[in-house]
């Protein structure tokens, strides 16, 4: 039985490390106006604050249609899949989950799950990882199904926000915050709680709120090994380069950390300059 995979753009997945394992990537969409951009198609993140900074307009952002997901599951059945699993980003977050269920009706008698990761970004993409992986080896779908539900609770996602820029331009905070808190320097850590990106604390300054990722990594983790970690950056290449480094001096790293962009349906809502990191810790 041939088990395929797809999953939304929101999951952070590198397109080339999708097309390695199989996996199919169904493109959110950023709007400006009328106009209409797929994600990792027409748009990715440097371009979007390129043209945030330029027209000085927030974009709205929407869940792929759910023709889009038709596409995908067809592509799938049209190459020998048996069944189609279909992981989305958390349905508090986005109506992907509800637009990937929709799809499912044009394809009446098909084998197609479509599983509310309640993620986002890498922690998403690394459920999404684990069930290619156990898809490529010829499990079964309730073998890739589990590999990739227990993966839930092992997984921390902790990022540090320099500004509140754009958060103040998207209504989201007001200006006057975001102002008070670049007087100040303040930078927040958002996580993942309850199935949506939430703020854990407030930092003053880039050097401790990197030291407060770093550490609130270390504790999640506990005496587990780190199986998995993704350092994850909003046009800030380089200084994920540099917190990539910190903290592997600071933790043990496995030995392949992927670097990867959040992707603009998510860093819309966060702003440029985000670095942080995401973790699957040992059992």
């Amino acid at each position: 039985m041939k088990v395929s995979i797809v999953t939304d753009t929101d999951s952070s997945l590198p397109a080339e490390l999708a097309a390695k394992h199989g996996i199919r990537l169904v493109p959110q969409t950023v709007q400006f106006g009328s106009q209409s951009l797929e994600v990792g198609i027409d748009i990715d993140d440097r371009q979007l604050f390129a043209r945030i900074d330029r027209e000085k307009v927030m974009p709205t952002t929407a869940a792929p249609a759910p023709g889009k997901f038709a596409e995908a599951y067809r592509a799938a059945f049209d190459e020998g899949a048996d069944v189609v699993i279909c992981y989305c980003i958390s349905g508090e977050m986005s109506g992907t989950y509800k637009s990937a269920l929709a799809a499912c009706d044009l394809f009446p008698g098909r084998d197609i799950t479509v599983v509310d990761t309640r993620l986002a970004s890498m922690a998403e993409g690394f459920m999404v990882l684990a069930a290619a992986e156990m898809a490529q080896q010829g499990a079964a779908k309730e073998e890739v199904l589990a590999a990739a539900d227990e993966l839930c609770n092992r997984s921390f996602f902790y990022v540090a926000l320099p500004t509140l820029k754009y958060l103040a331009m998207s209504g989201r905070v007001g200006p006057w915050i975001a102002s008070l808190a670049g007087a100040l320097n303040v930078q927040p850590i958002l996580t993942l709680r309850d199935g949506k990106i939430d703020i854990l604390e407030r930092v003053r300054t880039q050097k401790k709120a990197w030291r407060r990722v770093i550490e609130v990594t270390e504790l999640a983790a506990g005496d587990r090994p780190i199986e998995r970690m993704a350092v994850c950056h909003v046009v800030a290449e380089q200084n994920a380069h540099q917190f990539q480094m910190q903290i592997c001096e600071k933790i043990g790293c496995p030995q392949d950390v992927i670097l990867v962009e959040l992707t603009p349906a998510l860093s819309v809502h966060t702003g440029a300059g985000l670095v942080g990191v995401i973790v699957v810790t040992g059992k």
